[in-house]
C-alpha cells in the first residue's frame, strides 16, 4: 500500500499552479487598472488646459467688447454734451434777446428753453441705456463660457472616479488571491 506521498505531491503542485494563476491574474488586473486611471488623469489634464485657454480667450474677447463699448459710450456723452451746451447757449441767447424785445414774452421764451433742454437730457440718457445694454450682453457670454468649462470639468472627473471605481474591485480580487495562499 502507498502512504500518500504521490497523492500529497500531486495536491502541492496543483496549489502551487492555482497559486501563479492567480498572482498573474492578479498583476494583469492590476496593471491593466493602472493604465486605465493613467489614461484618464492624462485626459482631465488635457480637459484642464482647453478649459483655460478658452476661458482666458473669452476674457479676452470680453475685455475688449468692453473697452469699445466704453469707448463709444464716452464719445457720445461727450457729443451729447457738447450738444447740450450749445443748446443752452442758444437758449440763454435767445431769451436775452426775447427780454430786450419785450417784456410781455418772457414766460414764452422760459418754455422755450425748458424744452431744448429735456430734449437734451432724453438724449444723454439713451446713449446710457445703450452703453449699459452693451455691458450687460459682454456679462453674459463670460457666462456661457464658465459654464460650458465647468461642465467639461465635472464630465472629465466623473471620467476619473469611474476609472477608480473599476480598479478597487481588482484589488479585492487580489487580497483575496493573497489569503488564499497564505491559508495553504
Amino acid at each position: 500500500m502507498s502512504n500518500g506521498n504521490g497523492v500529497v505531491a500531486t495536491l502541492t503542485g496543483a496549489a502551487e499552479s492555482v497559486k501563479e494563476t492567480a498572482s498573474n491574474i492578479g498583476n494583469s488586473l492590476a496593471s491593466t487598472a493602472s493604465g486605465a486611471v493613467a489614461s484618464a488623469r492624462k485626459s482631465v489634464k488635457k480637459a484642464r488646459k482647453a478649459a483655460t485657454k478658452r476661458v482666458t480667450a473669452a476674457k479676452k474677447a470680453v475685455a475688449k467688447r468692453t473697452d469699445k463699448a466704453s469707448k463709444s459710450v464716452k464719445k457720445t456723452v461727450a457729443k451729447a454734451k457738447k450738444k447740450l451746451a450749445s443748446a443752452s447757449a442758444s437758449a440763454k441767447a435767445e431769451a436775452a434777446s426775447l427780454k430786450k424785445k419785450v417784456t410781455g414774452k418772457k414766460a414764452a421764451a422760459k418754455k422755450k428753453v425748458a424744452t431744448k433742454k429735456v430734449a437734451a437730457k432724453k438724449a444723454v440718457k439713451k446713449v446710457v441705456k445703450k452703453a449699459a445694454a452693451k455691458k450687460a450682453a459682454a456679462k453674459k457670454t463670460v457666462k456661457k463660457v464658465a459654464k460650458k468649462v465647468a461642465a467639461k470639468k465635472a464630465v472629465a472627473k466623473k471620467a476619473v472616479k469611474k476609472a477608480i471605481k473599476k480598479a478597487a474591485p481588482k484589488k479585492a480580487a487580489k487580497k483575496t488571491a493573497k489569503k488564499a495562499a497564505k491559508k495553504r
